[in-house]
């Protein structure tokens, strides 16, 4: 599968870094990205459950592509998100289903570093990406 020029971003970007510090690093400054939501859209109907720390997500599709937006009150997580959403904006529901977390973090040399708990998160929101492209 090919990648969008985000994902192509970030992936060079993190792969360019040297240290676990460096991609933390980076991981804040692609956190602070994230578009805002606004008030009314960090409502329980877009909250992501299964995640530790709070996360919010809202998505529109625009031609059979899918555009994700997300905030959380973390911000080693917005990091997480940001890279998440600059894998998967711009796919059609068939694509955002093919998705493979592991992989993706495993390129971007951050696998390691997710523990079970933020695994299990980021599953919980690439699952709520699938529930609302199906909705």
């Amino acid at each position: 599968m090919t990648l969008s020029d985000n994902a192509q971003a970030a992936l060079e970007a993190f792969t360019a870094a040297g240290s676990w510090e460096q991609r933390a690093r980076l991981l804040m400054q692609w956190g602070e990205r994230l578009d805002p939501l606004g008030d009314g859209e960090r409502g329980d109907a877009n909250r992501v459950h299964g995640c530790e720390s709070q996360v919010w997500l809202v998505g529109e599709r625009t031609d059979d592509r899918w555009r994700f937006r997300a905030a959380s009150d973390a911000r080693l997580i917005r990091g997480l998100l940001a890279v998440l959403l600059a894998r998967v904006n711009g796919m059609t529901e068939a694509e955002l289903a093919g998705v493979d977390l592991a992989d993706w973090f495993n390129q971007l040399g951050l696998a390691r570093q997710l523990s079970p708990s933020r695994s299990n998160g980021l599953n919980a929101v690439l699952k709520k990406m699938a529930e609302l492209a199906q909705a």
